[in-house]
Order: C-alpha cells, then sequence, then structure tokens
C-alpha cells in the first residue's frame, strides 16, 4: 500500500518501502543502535537476493492516512534500553512526518539483540 494525499498542485502517493528506508536511516542516526536485523528468517533469505536492502528490520503498514511502523534494532551493550528506544520512536515519528506530511500513529521498536 502507500500513503496518499492531494494539495492544489495535484496528488501525492509515497510507497511503503520509501518509508521504510526513511525509517532505517533514521534508526541508523539514533545513539545506541547497532544496526537493523530482519524479523524472520524467510526476511533475511529475500534480503540475501536483493540489491537493496534499506528497509531490513522495518515494516510500515499504512490505512488511510495513518503510518505504524515496527523497527527491529540491536543495541550496542551498556546504554539504557528504555531511553534508547524511546529516543528511536521520537526520532522515527519526527523524520517520518516531515518527510511524508502524515500522522505516524504507531511505532514499536523490538530490541532483538546486544553487541558489544
Amino acid at each position: 500500500m502507500a500513503v496518499k494525499t492531494s494539495n492544489a498542485y495535484g496528488k501525492i502517493s509515497i510507497s511503503d518501502e520509501t518509508i521504510a528506508k526513511v525509517v532505517s536511516h533514521a534508526s541508523l542516526e539514533c545513539y545506541g543502535i547497532v544496526e537493523m536485523v530482519s524479523r524472520k528468517l524467510s526476511d533475511s533469505l529475500s534480503v540475501l537476493f536483493k540489491k537493496d536492502n534499506g528497509s531490513k528490520g522495518v515494516k510500515v503498514v499504512t490505512v488511510g492516512d495513518r503510518i505504524y511502523i515496527d523497527v527491529y534494532v540491536i543495541i550496542k551493550f551498556g546504554v539504557s534500553i528504555s531511553a534508547v528506544a524511546e529516543s528511536l520512536k521520537e526520532a522515527i515519528k519526527y523524520k517520518v512526518e516531515k518527510f511524508t506530511g502524515m500522522i505516524v500513529d504507531t511505532v514499536n521498536v523490538n530490541i532483538t539483540g546486544v553487541k558489544l
């Protein structure tokens, strides 16, 4: 699906894949995030055969003009999990809303591991 809107100049459609790439970039810029990881083994296999895996570890669902986001990350050892998760949620929400002009309803952070 895609987020769609229109203005005086015409219609705008932003694909979920594009939003996922914005989420991925915002996540990797956030302090304490080491890397994005695939949600399932089947996702890992599909990423191996794709040239562009810019949206690895991100699931975006759009309903109307609302955006629901799930991210799967590995964090740095020794950082506060709750502080990193809150910071990540805020960064993703801000950057996606600024990029799309739409409302991000939910950001779910799934921490799948820790690295030194």
